[in-house]
Protein backbone atom coordinates (compact mmCIF):
# COMPACT_ATOMS: atom_id res chain seq x y z
CA UNK A 1 0.00 0.00 0.00
CA UNK A 2 1.36 3.39 -0.90
CA UNK A 3 0.24 6.53 0.01
CA UNK A 4 -0.03 10.25 -1.76
CA UNK A 5 -0.13 13.36 -0.73
CA UNK A 6 -1.81 15.70 -2.85
CA UNK A 7 -3.51 15.12 -6.79
CA UNK A 8 -1.79 12.01 -8.23
CA UNK A 9 -0.35 12.57 -11.11
CA UNK A 10 -1.28 10.24 -13.80
CA UNK A 11 1.11 11.34 -16.28
CA UNK A 12 3.61 9.51 -14.17
CA UNK A 13 2.44 5.84 -14.67
CA UNK A 14 3.20 6.18 -19.07
CA UNK A 15 1.40 7.60 -21.94
CA UNK A 16 -0.24 6.09 -25.02
CA UNK A 17 1.79 4.91 -27.75
CA UNK A 18 4.41 3.12 -25.34
CA UNK A 19 5.45 0.14 -24.83
CA UNK A 20 2.68 0.06 -21.74
CA UNK A 21 -0.41 1.50 -22.39
CA UNK A 22 -2.14 3.04 -18.90
CA UNK A 23 -5.47 2.17 -19.06
CA UNK A 24 -8.01 4.10 -16.47
CA UNK A 25 -11.13 2.89 -15.10
CA UNK A 26 -13.05 4.83 -12.60
CA UNK A 27 -15.07 2.76 -10.57
CA UNK A 28 -18.44 5.40 -10.13
CA UNK A 29 -18.83 8.61 -9.59
CA UNK A 30 -17.49 10.55 -6.92
CA UNK A 31 -19.52 9.38 -3.16
CA UNK A 32 -19.29 11.53 -0.24
CA UNK A 33 -17.81 10.18 2.75
CA UNK A 34 -17.77 10.84 6.32
CA UNK A 35 -14.74 10.99 8.29
CA UNK A 36 -15.54 8.88 12.36
CA UNK A 37 -13.96 9.40 15.36
CA UNK A 38 -14.37 9.76 18.79
CA UNK A 39 -13.65 13.25 20.73
CA UNK A 40 -10.16 12.35 21.73
CA UNK A 41 -9.32 10.85 18.18
CA UNK A 42 -8.19 7.64 19.26
CA UNK A 43 -8.38 5.84 15.78
CA UNK A 44 -6.41 8.57 14.67
CA UNK A 45 -4.09 8.01 17.71
CA UNK A 46 -3.69 4.85 16.36
CA UNK A 47 -2.87 5.88 12.95
CA UNK A 48 -5.97 4.62 11.51
CA UNK A 49 -8.93 6.15 9.76
CA UNK A 50 -12.87 4.79 9.58
CA UNK A 51 -14.81 6.35 6.90
CA UNK A 52 -18.23 6.02 5.95
CA UNK A 53 -19.39 5.60 2.48
CA UNK A 54 -21.51 4.10 0.50
CA UNK A 55 -23.48 2.29 3.28
CA UNK A 56 -20.10 0.66 4.44
CA UNK A 57 -17.82 1.20 7.14
CA UNK A 58 -13.88 1.22 5.98
CA UNK A 59 -11.37 0.86 8.20
CA UNK A 60 -7.84 1.39 7.16
CA UNK A 61 -5.06 0.94 9.43
CA UNK A 62 -1.75 3.17 9.58
CA UNK A 63 0.16 0.18 7.32
CA UNK A 64 -2.79 0.17 5.08
CA UNK A 65 -4.46 -2.75 5.74
CA UNK A 66 -8.21 -2.41 5.14
CA UNK A 67 -11.17 -4.31 6.39
CA UNK A 68 -15.21 -3.41 5.35
CA UNK A 69 -18.69 -4.03 6.95
CA UNK A 70 -22.01 -2.76 6.34
CA UNK A 71 -22.18 1.07 7.84
CA UNK A 72 -25.94 -0.33 9.58
CA UNK A 73 -25.68 0.44 13.40
CA UNK A 74 -28.73 0.62 16.11
CA UNK A 75 -25.92 4.00 17.79
CA UNK A 76 -22.75 5.29 17.27
CA UNK A 77 -21.15 3.92 20.02
CA UNK A 78 -18.89 0.62 18.81
CA UNK A 79 -20.95 -1.43 20.79
CA UNK A 80 -23.89 -0.60 18.44
CA UNK A 81 -22.49 -1.54 15.10
CA UNK A 82 -22.99 -4.84 13.77
CA UNK A 83 -20.54 -7.91 14.45
CA UNK A 84 -17.72 -7.82 11.64
CA UNK A 85 -14.40 -6.95 10.58
CA UNK A 86 -14.58 -3.21 11.36
CA UNK A 87 -15.88 -3.38 14.70
CA UNK A 88 -13.85 -6.27 15.87
CA UNK A 89 -11.00 -4.51 14.57
CA UNK A 90 -11.86 -0.81 16.52
CA UNK A 91 -10.36 -1.99 20.20
CA UNK A 92 -8.27 1.32 20.55
CA UNK A 93 -12.10 3.09 20.92
CA UNK A 94 -12.92 3.66 24.62
CA UNK A 95 -16.33 1.94 24.89
CA UNK A 96 -17.75 5.04 26.29
CA UNK A 97 -16.73 7.13 23.69
CA UNK A 98 -19.46 7.49 20.66
CA UNK A 99 -18.28 7.98 17.30
CA UNK A 100 -18.68 11.51 15.73
CA UNK A 101 -18.62 13.31 12.51
CA UNK A 102 -15.00 14.75 12.25
CA UNK A 103 -15.26 15.77 8.81
CA UNK A 104 -16.31 15.22 5.36
CA UNK A 105 -15.33 14.93 1.45
CA UNK A 106 -15.38 13.19 -1.61
CA UNK A 107 -14.28 9.64 -2.22
CA UNK A 108 -13.26 8.11 -6.01
CA UNK A 109 -12.03 4.91 -6.42
CA UNK A 110 -10.24 4.53 -9.99
CA UNK A 111 -8.32 1.40 -11.14
CA UNK A 112 -5.18 1.40 -13.41
CA UNK A 113 -4.09 -1.37 -16.30
CA UNK A 114 -1.14 -1.43 -18.01
CA UNK A 115 -1.54 -3.25 -21.23
CA UNK A 116 0.65 -4.08 -23.95
CA UNK A 117 0.71 -3.92 -27.87
CA UNK A 118 -1.74 -7.63 -27.77
CA UNK A 119 -3.83 -6.35 -25.00
CA UNK A 120 -2.22 -8.78 -22.62
CA UNK A 121 -2.17 -7.01 -19.04
CA UNK A 122 1.18 -6.62 -16.91
CA UNK A 123 0.31 -5.26 -13.86
CA UNK A 124 -2.80 -3.22 -12.17
CA UNK A 125 -3.20 -1.07 -9.40
CA UNK A 126 -5.85 0.19 -7.55
CA UNK A 127 -6.62 3.93 -5.96
CA UNK A 128 -8.73 5.24 -3.66
CA UNK A 129 -8.67 9.24 -3.61
CA UNK A 130 -9.69 11.27 -0.66
CA UNK A 131 -10.69 14.56 -1.15
CA UNK A 132 -11.83 16.30 2.31
CA UNK A 133 -14.31 19.26 2.50
CA UNK A 134 -14.94 21.80 5.45
CA UNK A 135 -14.57 19.87 8.90
CA UNK A 136 -18.38 19.29 10.68
CA UNK A 137 -18.71 18.76 14.51
CA UNK A 138 -17.18 19.89 17.32
CA UNK A 139 -13.44 18.84 16.04
CA UNK A 140 -11.73 20.25 13.57
CA UNK A 141 -9.40 18.77 10.67
CA UNK A 142 -6.87 21.30 9.46
CA UNK A 143 -3.92 21.50 6.79
CA UNK A 144 -6.42 19.16 4.72
CA UNK A 145 -4.96 17.77 2.13
CA UNK A 146 -6.09 15.17 -0.97
CA UNK A 147 -4.64 11.71 -0.68
CA UNK A 148 -4.84 8.76 -2.72
CA UNK A 149 -4.01 5.24 -1.06
CA UNK A 150 -2.72 2.76 -4.09
CA UNK A 151 -2.04 -0.75 -3.83
CA UNK A 152 -0.71 -3.09 -6.60
CA UNK A 153 -1.14 -6.40 -8.22
CA UNK A 154 1.37 -8.28 -10.28
CA UNK A 155 0.32 -10.69 -12.49
CA UNK A 156 2.53 -13.93 -13.55
CA UNK A 157 5.07 -13.79 -15.77
CA UNK A 158 4.57 -10.16 -16.01
CA UNK A 159 7.83 -9.06 -12.92
CA UNK A 160 8.97 -6.56 -14.26
CA UNK A 161 5.99 -4.18 -14.69
CA UNK A 162 5.14 -5.22 -11.44
CA UNK A 163 8.55 -3.80 -10.08
CA UNK A 164 8.32 -0.69 -12.53
CA UNK A 165 4.96 0.47 -10.99
CA UNK A 166 5.86 -0.33 -7.69
CA UNK A 167 8.97 1.73 -8.08
CA UNK A 168 7.58 4.92 -9.77
CA UNK A 169 4.83 4.28 -6.24
CA UNK A 170 7.41 4.54 -4.38
CA UNK A 171 8.99 7.61 -5.50
CA UNK A 172 5.89 9.24 -4.45
CA UNK A 173 5.38 7.61 -1.27
CA UNK A 174 4.46 10.00 1.81
CA UNK A 175 5.94 9.50 5.25
CA UNK A 176 3.72 9.33 8.41
CA UNK A 177 0.47 7.38 8.79
CA UNK A 178 -2.54 7.40 6.92
CA UNK A 179 -4.10 8.97 10.01
CA UNK A 180 -1.15 11.88 9.95
CA UNK A 181 -1.86 12.44 5.53
CA UNK A 182 -5.89 12.91 6.08
CA UNK A 183 -6.54 14.64 9.53
CA UNK A 184 -3.67 17.14 9.03
CA UNK A 185 -2.51 19.51 12.45
CA UNK A 186 -2.32 18.13 15.77
CA UNK A 187 -5.02 16.10 17.78
CA UNK A 188 -7.68 18.63 18.45
CA UNK A 189 -8.45 17.88 22.09
CA UNK A 190 -6.15 15.96 25.41
CA UNK A 191 -8.22 14.97 28.46
CA UNK A 192 -4.78 15.09 29.81
CA UNK A 193 -2.65 18.34 28.57
CA UNK A 194 1.29 17.83 28.56
CA UNK A 195 2.22 20.97 30.30
CA UNK A 196 5.67 21.67 29.82
CA UNK A 197 7.95 22.06 32.86
CA UNK A 198 11.50 22.24 33.86
CA UNK A 199 11.70 22.37 37.50
CA UNK A 200 13.34 25.93 37.45
CA UNK A 201 10.04 27.73 37.39
CA UNK A 202 8.43 29.47 40.62
CA UNK A 203 5.29 27.22 41.57
CA UNK A 204 2.97 30.32 41.02
CA UNK A 205 3.94 29.48 37.29
CA UNK A 206 3.49 25.96 37.05
CA UNK A 207 0.67 26.36 39.18
CA UNK A 208 -0.82 28.77 36.83
CA UNK A 209 0.08 27.05 33.77
CA UNK A 210 -1.88 23.76 35.08
CA UNK A 211 -5.16 25.99 35.89
CA UNK A 212 -4.98 27.25 32.13
CA UNK A 213 -4.82 24.20 30.71
CA UNK A 214 -7.45 22.29 32.20
CA UNK A 215 -9.91 25.71 32.24
CA UNK A 216 -9.29 25.03 28.54
CA UNK A 217 -10.21 21.00 28.69
CA UNK A 218 -13.29 22.31 30.25
CA UNK A 219 -14.40 24.43 27.64
CA UNK A 220 -13.34 21.72 24.77
CA UNK A 221 -16.13 19.57 26.45
CA UNK A 222 -19.36 22.45 26.84
CA UNK A 223 -20.76 21.71 22.62
CA UNK A 224 -20.43 18.38 23.12
CA UNK A 225 -22.58 18.46 26.66
CA UNK A 226 -25.06 20.03 25.00
CA UNK A 227 -25.21 17.79 22.26
CA UNK A 228 -25.39 14.98 24.47
CA UNK A 229 -23.13 12.60 22.12
CA UNK A 230 -21.98 10.95 25.18
CA UNK A 231 -21.62 10.82 28.95
CA UNK A 232 -17.84 11.55 28.59
CA UNK A 233 -17.53 15.19 27.63
CA UNK A 234 -19.60 15.68 31.07
CA UNK A 235 -16.95 13.46 32.98
CA UNK A 236 -14.28 15.13 31.42
CA UNK A 237 -15.57 18.44 32.34
CA UNK A 238 -16.02 17.35 35.69
CA UNK A 239 -12.80 15.51 35.76
CA UNK A 240 -10.80 19.16 34.46
CA UNK A 241 -12.46 21.55 37.44
CA UNK A 242 -12.03 19.40 40.00
CA UNK A 243 -8.12 19.18 38.73
CA UNK A 244 -8.58 23.09 39.38
CA UNK A 245 -10.21 23.07 42.37
CA UNK A 246 -7.47 20.57 43.30
CA UNK A 247 -4.68 22.70 42.64
CA UNK A 248 -6.25 25.47 44.52
CA UNK A 249 -6.32 22.99 47.73
CA UNK A 250 -3.22 21.30 47.08
CA UNK A 251 -0.76 24.31 46.38
CA UNK A 252 -1.06 26.00 49.59
CA UNK A 253 0.36 29.32 49.77
CA UNK A 254 1.09 29.78 46.06
CA UNK A 255 -1.47 32.27 45.77
CA UNK A 256 -2.88 34.65 48.20
CA UNK A 257 -4.92 33.15 51.14
CA UNK A 258 -8.41 36.04 50.06
CA UNK A 259 -7.26 35.18 46.44
CA UNK A 260 -7.24 31.43 47.15
CA UNK A 261 -10.79 31.63 48.63
CA UNK A 262 -12.28 33.20 45.82
CA UNK A 263 -11.44 31.45 43.01
CA UNK A 264 -12.32 27.98 44.89
CA UNK A 265 -16.03 29.15 45.66
CA UNK A 266 -16.04 30.38 41.61
CA UNK A 267 -14.53 26.90 40.64
CA UNK A 268 -17.21 25.45 43.23
CA UNK A 269 -20.31 27.41 41.45
CA UNK A 270 -18.93 25.50 38.08
CA UNK A 271 -18.94 22.32 39.36
CA UNK A 272 -22.12 22.26 41.33
CA UNK A 273 -24.92 21.77 38.94
CA UNK A 274 -22.91 18.84 37.43
CA UNK A 275 -23.01 16.41 40.43
CA UNK A 276 -26.57 14.69 39.96
CA UNK A 277 -26.32 14.99 36.20
CA UNK A 278 -22.74 12.35 36.68
CA UNK A 279 -24.83 10.46 39.12
CA UNK A 280 -27.53 9.63 36.86
CA UNK A 281 -24.96 8.97 33.97
CA UNK A 282 -23.53 6.26 35.92
CA UNK A 283 -27.14 4.91 37.02
CA UNK A 284 -28.13 4.88 33.24
CA UNK A 285 -24.48 3.54 32.23
CA UNK A 286 -24.54 0.62 34.67
CA UNK A 287 -28.26 -0.12 33.77
CA UNK A 288 -26.99 -3.61 32.41
CA UNK A 289 -25.42 -4.72 35.61
CA UNK A 290 -28.36 -3.87 37.64
CA UNK A 291 -30.52 -5.84 35.89
CA UNK A 292 -28.09 -8.89 36.40
CA UNK A 293 -27.84 -8.08 40.07
CA UNK A 294 -31.59 -9.25 40.15
CA UNK A 295 -33.96 -11.58 39.72
CA UNK A 296 -36.38 -11.65 36.77
CA UNK A 297 -39.00 -11.33 38.75
CA UNK A 298 -37.85 -7.60 40.01
CA UNK A 299 -37.41 -6.51 36.78
CA UNK A 300 -40.33 -4.63 36.41
CA UNK A 301 -40.14 -2.07 39.23
CA UNK A 302 -36.06 -1.80 37.48
CA UNK A 303 -37.70 -0.44 34.33
CA UNK A 304 -39.92 2.04 36.02
CA UNK A 305 -37.08 3.24 38.28
CA UNK A 306 -34.69 3.36 35.19
CA UNK A 307 -37.50 5.53 33.11
CA UNK A 308 -37.72 8.10 35.63
CA UNK A 309 -33.40 8.53 36.55
CA UNK A 310 -33.82 8.72 32.41
CA UNK A 311 -36.48 11.66 32.40
CA UNK A 312 -34.96 13.44 35.20
CA UNK A 313 -31.45 13.45 33.18
CA UNK A 314 -33.18 14.82 30.28
CA UNK A 315 -34.40 18.03 32.32
CA UNK A 316 -31.06 18.36 34.13
CA UNK A 317 -29.37 18.02 30.88
CA UNK A 318 -31.57 20.86 29.53
CA UNK A 319 -31.10 23.02 32.25
CA UNK A 320 -27.40 22.85 32.08
CA UNK A 321 -27.21 23.47 28.65
CA UNK A 322 -28.79 26.39 29.08
CA UNK A 323 -26.53 27.60 31.49
CA UNK A 324 -23.38 26.81 29.11
CA UNK A 325 -25.27 28.63 26.79
CA UNK A 326 -26.19 31.72 28.73
CA UNK A 327 -23.98 35.03 28.18
CA UNK A 328 -23.21 34.83 32.01
CA UNK A 329 -21.56 31.27 31.80
CA UNK A 330 -19.17 32.67 28.81
CA UNK A 331 -18.36 35.70 30.50
CA UNK A 332 -17.14 33.70 33.86
CA UNK A 333 -15.28 31.58 31.94
CA UNK A 334 -13.34 34.21 30.06
CA UNK A 335 -12.76 36.38 32.57
CA UNK A 336 -10.82 32.91 34.63
CA UNK A 337 -9.15 32.02 31.27
CA UNK A 338 -7.75 35.27 30.43
CA UNK A 339 -6.66 35.77 34.44
CA UNK A 340 -4.66 32.58 34.35
CA UNK A 341 -3.56 33.43 31.44
CA UNK A 342 -2.21 36.93 31.80
CA UNK A 343 -1.56 36.45 35.65
CA UNK A 344 -1.03 40.05 36.22
CA UNK A 345 -4.06 40.38 38.11
CA UNK A 346 -3.32 37.17 40.28
CA UNK A 347 -2.10 38.00 43.76
CA UNK A 348 0.82 35.91 44.48
CA UNK A 349 1.24 33.90 48.11
CA UNK A 350 3.51 33.24 50.13
CA UNK A 351 5.15 30.30 48.19
CA UNK A 352 4.51 31.86 45.00
CA UNK A 353 8.53 32.08 43.96
CA UNK A 354 9.62 28.60 45.65
CA UNK A 355 11.33 26.09 43.06
CA UNK A 356 8.50 24.20 41.41
CA UNK A 357 10.72 20.90 41.76
CA UNK A 358 10.94 21.10 45.28
CA UNK A 359 8.10 22.21 46.07
CA UNK A 360 6.56 19.36 44.14
CA UNK A 361 8.63 17.18 45.46
CA UNK A 362 7.64 18.68 49.37
CA UNK A 363 3.73 18.23 48.16
CA UNK A 364 3.90 14.35 46.73
CA UNK A 365 6.27 13.35 49.63
CA UNK A 366 3.82 14.50 52.22
CA UNK A 367 0.61 13.30 50.62
CA UNK A 368 1.94 10.00 50.17
CA UNK A 369 2.73 9.44 53.68
CA UNK A 370 -0.70 10.60 54.42
CA UNK A 371 -1.80 8.28 52.45
CA UNK A 372 0.33 5.35 53.79
CA UNK A 373 -0.67 6.59 57.56
CA UNK A 374 -4.42 6.36 56.63
CA UNK A 375 -4.29 2.63 55.25
CA UNK A 376 -2.02 1.02 57.32
CA UNK A 377 -4.68 1.59 60.07
CA UNK A 378 -7.82 0.26 58.02
CA UNK A 379 -9.11 -3.55 58.80
CA UNK A 380 -12.55 -4.72 58.67
CA UNK A 381 -13.45 -2.69 62.20
CA UNK A 382 -12.80 0.04 60.47
CA UNK A 383 -15.73 3.06 59.47
CA UNK A 384 -16.81 3.75 55.76
CA UNK A 385 -15.88 7.57 56.59
CA UNK A 386 -11.98 6.57 56.73
CA UNK A 387 -12.19 4.08 54.14
CA UNK A 388 -13.72 7.10 52.18
CA UNK A 389 -10.88 9.63 53.08
CA UNK A 390 -8.57 7.22 51.86
CA UNK A 391 -9.66 7.54 48.75
CA UNK A 392 -9.60 10.90 48.36
CA UNK A 393 -6.06 11.68 49.57
CA UNK A 394 -5.18 8.87 46.62
CA UNK A 395 -6.81 10.89 44.30
CA UNK A 396 -4.82 14.02 45.36
CA UNK A 397 -1.84 11.49 45.22
CA UNK A 398 -2.25 10.73 42.00
CA UNK A 399 -3.23 14.77 41.03
CA UNK A 400 0.18 15.62 42.36
CA UNK A 401 2.19 13.28 40.76
CA UNK A 402 0.47 13.55 37.06
CA UNK A 403 0.82 17.22 37.39
CA UNK A 404 4.18 17.38 38.08
CA UNK A 405 5.40 13.89 36.14
CA UNK A 406 7.56 16.25 33.88
CA UNK A 407 9.55 16.97 36.11
CA UNK A 408 10.88 13.26 37.31
CA UNK A 409 11.97 10.03 35.24
CA UNK A 410 8.73 9.05 33.37
CA UNK A 411 9.25 5.22 33.77
CA UNK A 412 9.58 5.56 37.61
CA UNK A 413 6.34 7.69 37.64
CA UNK A 414 4.45 5.25 35.56
CA UNK A 415 5.75 2.35 38.08
CA UNK A 416 4.14 4.15 41.19
CA UNK A 417 1.36 5.26 39.25
CA UNK A 418 0.21 2.01 38.30
CA UNK A 419 -0.21 0.51 42.02
CA UNK A 420 -1.94 3.63 43.50
CA UNK A 421 -4.44 3.36 40.29
CA UNK A 422 -5.21 0.14 41.46
CA UNK A 423 -5.88 0.79 44.98
CA UNK A 424 -8.04 4.02 43.44
CA UNK A 425 -9.76 1.62 40.98
CA UNK A 426 -11.05 -0.34 44.26
CA UNK A 427 -11.61 2.39 46.41
CA UNK A 428 -13.84 4.09 43.98
CA UNK A 429 -16.12 1.27 43.48
CA UNK A 430 -15.84 0.94 47.15
CA UNK A 431 -17.10 4.44 47.00
CA UNK A 432 -19.76 4.10 44.04
CA UNK A 433 -21.24 1.46 45.52
CA UNK A 434 -21.90 3.53 48.80
CA UNK A 435 -23.42 6.41 47.18
CA UNK A 436 -25.65 4.19 45.02
CA UNK A 437 -27.09 3.09 48.21
CA UNK A 438 -27.86 6.13 49.52
CA UNK A 439 -29.15 7.87 46.71
CA UNK A 440 -31.66 5.09 45.59
CA UNK A 441 -33.05 4.97 49.40
CA UNK A 442 -33.64 9.10 48.55
CA UNK A 443 -35.07 7.69 45.24
CA UNK A 444 -37.62 6.16 47.65
CA UNK A 445 -38.06 9.13 50.06
CA UNK A 446 -38.64 11.09 46.74
CA UNK A 447 -41.06 8.30 45.38
CA UNK A 448 -43.32 6.76 48.34
CA UNK A 449 -44.67 3.43 48.49
CA UNK A 450 -47.92 4.26 48.88
CA UNK A 451 -48.78 5.68 45.47
CA UNK A 452 -49.94 2.17 44.15
CA UNK A 453 -48.58 -0.96 42.66
CA UNK A 454 -46.16 0.53 40.87
CA UNK A 455 -44.34 2.46 43.58
CA UNK A 456 -44.16 -0.71 45.59
CA UNK A 457 -42.75 -2.73 42.37
CA UNK A 458 -40.19 -0.14 42.56
CA UNK A 459 -39.58 -0.27 46.70
CA UNK A 460 -39.10 -3.90 46.48
CA UNK A 461 -37.02 -3.75 43.52
CA UNK A 462 -34.62 -1.05 45.33
CA UNK A 463 -34.51 -2.98 48.52
CA UNK A 464 -33.08 -6.33 46.45
CA UNK A 465 -30.38 -3.79 44.78
CA UNK A 466 -29.60 -1.81 47.42
CA UNK A 467 -28.66 -5.65 49.45
CA UNK A 468 -26.60 -7.00 46.12
CA UNK A 469 -24.72 -3.36 45.96
CA UNK A 470 -23.95 -3.73 49.54
CA UNK A 471 -22.59 -7.07 49.67
CA UNK A 472 -20.20 -5.86 46.29
CA UNK A 473 -19.45 -3.09 48.51
CA UNK A 474 -18.15 -5.56 51.60
CA UNK A 475 -16.15 -7.33 48.90
CA UNK A 476 -14.39 -4.31 47.29
CA UNK A 477 -13.63 -3.36 50.85
CA UNK A 478 -11.57 -7.00 51.62
CA UNK A 479 -9.51 -5.84 48.75
CA UNK A 480 -8.56 -2.55 50.12
CA UNK A 481 -5.81 -4.16 52.37
CA UNK A 482 -4.05 -6.54 49.87
CA UNK A 483 -4.38 -3.41 47.09
CA UNK A 484 -2.62 -1.02 49.68
CA UNK A 485 -0.25 -3.79 50.48
CA UNK A 486 1.01 -3.91 46.71
CA UNK A 487 1.24 0.23 46.76
CA UNK A 488 3.28 -0.32 50.21
CA UNK A 489 5.95 -2.79 48.60
CA UNK A 490 9.37 -2.08 49.96
CA UNK A 491 10.11 -1.11 46.25
CA UNK A 492 7.32 1.61 45.60
CA UNK A 493 8.56 2.89 48.81
CA UNK A 494 11.85 2.87 47.86
CA UNK A 495 11.00 4.42 44.97
CA UNK A 496 8.94 7.46 46.32
CA UNK A 497 11.82 8.12 48.91
CA UNK A 498 14.41 8.28 46.17
CA UNK A 499 12.43 10.56 43.87
CA UNK A 500 10.61 12.89 46.93
CA UNK A 501 11.81 12.95 49.72
CA UNK A 502 13.71 15.38 51.37
CA UNK A 503 13.96 17.28 47.99
CA UNK A 504 11.77 20.34 48.72
CA UNK A 505 12.58 22.56 51.27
Amino acid sequence: MFLVRGPLDRQMFGKPGGKLVPVWHEDDSEERYVLLDCFDQSIRRSGAILIEAAGQLTLIGRDGHTVMQPAARTGNFVGDLEPGLVRRALGMVPELRSLMEIGTGKLLQSRLALIDGEQKTHARARFLTLRPEDPQGVSSVSEKVEITLASVLGLRGYDKAYRALTKKLGATDADGSVAEALYGGPVAYVAKPDIKMTGDEPAFQAASDIISAYVTVARQNEPGIIADYDTEFLHDYRVALRKVRSVLSLFKGVYGEAETEMLKADFSELMAPTGRMRDLDVYLLDRDHYFEMLPDTLHGGLTMMFDLLSKERQAGLRAFSRRLRSAGYNRKMLALAARFADRNSLDPGANAMLHAADYASALIWKRYRKVCKIAAGIDDRTEDEEVHELRIHCKKLRYLMEFFAPLFPSGEIRVLIKPLKRLQDNLGLFNDYSVQQISLQAFLGDHPTSGGKDNLAIAQSIGALTAALHQRQLDERAKVVSNFTQFDSPEVRKKFRSLFHNKGK
